[in-house]
Order: C-alpha cells, then sequence, then structure tokens
C-alpha cells in the first residue's frame, strides 16, 4: 500500500529544510507539569496521572545509540519515542502508532517542519476505507482540542518527498501504548508540546517497525 495514501494528511507547507544545529533545552524532565493549560487560546485538557501508566510518563533514561544528539527514534513495536539527547541519555516518550499495515514502514526521514495546532484533512484512502467516520471531514478539520492530530504535528519527509506520516498529538489520551491510529504516531498533547519545543527541522527520525 502507498504510504500517500495509508497516513495522515494536512494541507501545511510540506517544502523541505536545511538541517539546523541541534540545541539542547536546560529543562529538568523529570519535573512534568500534567495539569490543564491555555496553549495559544486552545484549551489543553489536564490528565490523571494516577490513570497514566508509569512507564509512559515521559522521562530522561539511559539510551547508548551512535544517533547524534537530536535525533529522533521510534519503537513501533515499544510503542516508544526517544529523542537523543547524548552522553548516552534519551528523553523517552509513550506513543500510539498505527496498525502493522498502515504504519510507516521503517527507515529514515527528516523532520521537514512543524506546526502548533495544525489543520488536518483525511487521505482519499481514509475517506475510502471509512467513508462513515471520515467522510464528514473530507474537506478538513480547523486545528483545536477536537482536531485528531492535537496540538502539534511534525512532518516526516524522505528522499525530499512528503511521507504523509506526522508525529503529532492527540485528542484521544487512551489511544497512547495502542495501535489504533490511522498510521501515524501520536503522542499526549503534553508531550507533543514538549518534543515540539525541543525539535528543529532538518532533525533525522529513525522508525523502527
Amino acid at each position: 500500500m502507498s504510504l500517500i495514501l495509508s497516513a495522515c494528511a494536512s494541507n501545511v507547507d510540506r517544502g523541505s529544510a536545511p538541517e539546523l544545529p541541534y540545541q539542547p533545552r536546560e529543562t529538568d524532565v523529570s519535573v512534568i507539569y500534567w495539569g490543564e493549560k491555555t496553549d495559544s487560546g486552545f484549551r489543553v485538557a489536564g490528565l490523571d496521572t494516577e490513570k497514566i501508566n508509569p512507564e509512559f510518563v515521559r522521562q530522561e533514561v539511559n539510551y547508548p545509540t551512535d544517533e547524534k544528539p537530536g535525533t529522533i527514534i521510534v519503537d513501533q513495536r515499544a510503542r516508544f519515542l526517544y529523542l537523543v539527547q547524548g552522553s548516552g541519555k534519551a528523553i523517552r516518550y509513550a506513543v500510539g502508532v498505527g496498525p502493522v499495515a498502515r504504519a510507516f514502514e521503517g527507515g529514515d526521514a527528516v523532520i521537514a517542519n512543524k506546526a502548533a495546532w495544525p489543520r488536518w484533512i483525511p487521505t482519499p484512502d481514509m475517506v475510502k476505507r471509512n467513508p462513515e467516520h471520515y467522510g464528514p471531514y473530507k474537506d478538513g478539520v480547523d486545528g483545536g482540542p477536537r482536531n485528531p492530530m492535537g496540538a502539534r504535528a511534525l512532518y516526516m519527509h524522505k528522499d525530499g518527498k512528503d511521507t504523509y506520516y506526522r508525529v503529532h498529538g492527540t485528542n484521544d489520551p487512551s489511544s497512547i501504548g495502542k495501535a489504533v491510529s490511522a498510521g501515524c504516531i501520536r503522542l499526549l498533547n503534553q508531550d507533543i508540546i514538549d518534543l515540539y519545543d525541543r525539535v528543529t527541522p532538518g532533525a533525522r527520525i529513525v522508525v523502527h517497525g
């Protein structure tokens, strides 16, 4: 199945971006704020931490790798995304992924650009596959709390072309740790906001199937 027809889609500018130097943000990632907040005029719902699997809490972990700092590594089977920090460390985020048949096929890509509260448009394949669910939204959904892409999106390009796969937020926290998305990689809104602030366009992303 074509990558273009099996993934999330949006109508933001998909031009390529040069690689820029990575600058780690000096923040204690062990201090996590899960409360309700307002972001760009939109409400980001708070989360009940007692209902979150402790493994899904964003945290710095030991993660030896040859990848340079600023690289994103996604382990789709384990449902984790790692942002390499250097010195054998990474920030780990829990993710939801697509079913195997619609997941990114693996390998590497580049974060060409990113957007806050992105507009979402289901692909023609999504509408064809489930017209009852996606048909009402075929013309797109503006950014906001009801948008399935959540608070932020990172756009993945490969070989200079848009893959139509995204790393994005979600308006359904229960999907984290599961294979239920249309094919993209989704994080809690609190986590995608954090990741968005740390990632520079041009960053490499490596996806393991």
